[in-house]
């Protein structure tokens, strides 16, 4: 760069206080060409600091971005990140070496890899080495039946092995060995649509899969029993509902295809209106599956009673995308207010970008988001490269 702007300076402990500052940050850093410096990093978790699947996650930005980073050592709580210019398209790959959550790796890179200066540029690809399915992060099966199928609908995302985002899980990487590994294809878009769902509508079809290895096959019978015995409750609690379809599917992984034993099941409800609710759960040695089935459900449940078109999980997973989408977006949310991350996620958008959030309690309960996002698209600080 020709010349090197002051570092805008990030509070890693505001509000939720964890790794989505550092996520959100750096991409948005990269994505602007603005340097940061994120102090206190992870400060509302015991140990604060940056854990591998952190360090890793900086590490890939880093190369996607041709950035100086600093200070990204386990256990750090002050990192530098002076971006360059994105490298696109690319081909790239990170490893959490340990459990570390695949999904979190993505959410860092997606918003890079998502534009190019011009039509026609080529995939970049990401290789993602680590933990499909964990406790403490979305599922992969979350991202790939929940979040991608909301960006391609409502922002415009392309889908198809050609154009928009691809995902494929080669093997899976279960607690506490890890060892998944995730290939996504990315084909930039020119600019991102504004999205506007408000309408939650009837719930029009319920799906879901529950995979497990190295298991007896009972284990995941006893998932898909268990959460179709909770979603009988749907037909009560919501009567107006109708009869709703349900297609929870079960899948055992070849050796080959998973790195030990583990289970899990993601479930997803289509509605009306456009919006997705997610609910899901990991499988654990101490717990019937039949239990994990209908824990899974009973989130899903709760995610439907709130009565929003988004759940809370995707909430704060597409204010980024809003804050770079061309034009206002509008997002109905459900009732008793947004969630910590999604709360913060606002906060780091606002510290970083130009778009406007609007948040709106209504009368009913029901919080509405509203943001005039930043047309990015331009992308005048990428460079393409011979792959």
């Amino acid at each position: 760069m020709a010349a090197v702007m002051a570092s805008i300076l990030i509070d890693g402990s505001v509000l939720e206080g964890g790794g989505q500052i550092l996520r959100n940050s750096t991409s948005l850093s990269a994505l602007l060409s603005k340097p940061i410096s994120i102090h206190k990093i992870r400060q509302s978790r015991r140990p604060p600091g940056l854990k591998n699947q952190h360090r890793t996650g900086l590490e890939l930005v880093a190369q996607i971005a041709s950035a100086r980073l600093t200070g990204a050592t386990n256990g750090s709580q002050v990192i530098d990140f002076v971006p360059g210019r994105l490298a696109l398209p690319g081909s790239f790959t990170a490893n959490c070496v340990t459990a570390g959550s695949t999904t979190l790796l993505l959410q860092i890179a997606l918003p890079l890899l998502m534009f190019a200066p011009e039509k026609d540029t080529p995939p970049s690809t990401l290789t993602l080495l680590g933990g499909t399915n964990a406790t403490m992060a979305p599922q992969i099966d979350y991202v790939q039946h929940v979040l991608l199928p909301f960006l391609r609908q409502h922002f415009g995302v392309p889908s198809g092995l050609s154009a928009g985002v691809d995902l494929e899980i080669k093997r899976r990487g279960y607690y506490p060995k890890g060892g998944g590994e995730v290939q996504v294809s990315v084909t930039p878009v020119k600019r991102l649509q504004a999205a506007r769902v408000l309408e939650r509508g009837r719930v029009k079809h319920i799906g879901g899969i529950a995979h497990f290895a190295g298991l007896p096959n009972s284990a995941g019978r006893e998932m898909v029993i268990g959460a179709r015995r909770v979603l009988e409750e749907l037909k009560y609690l919501n009567p107006d509902e109708g009869e709703v379809g349900v297609d929870i599917k079960f899948k055992r992984e070849n050796n080959e295809d998973s790195s030990g034993a583990g289970s899990g099941i993601v479930l997803w409800a289509e509605l009306e209106g456009g919006g997705i609710i997610g609910g899901s759960a990991v499988g654990n040695k101490r717990v019937e599956p039949a239990k994990i089935g209908e824990e899974a459900a009973q989130e899903l449940l709760r995610g439907l009673q709130a009565d929003g078109c988004v759940d809370e999980w995707l909430q704060d997973q597409i204010i980024i995308f809003m804050a770079l989408a061309d034009g206002k977006s509008e997002i109905r949310c459900g009732k008793g207010g947004l969630a910590l991350h999604t709360q913060t996620a606002i906060w780091v958008a606002e510290q970083l970008t130009d778009a406007k959030f609007e948040v709106e309690e209504e009368a009913s309960g029901h919080t509405v988001i509203r943001c005039e996002g930043i047309a990015y698209g331009k992308c005048s600080n990428v460079v393409l490269v011979d792959l």
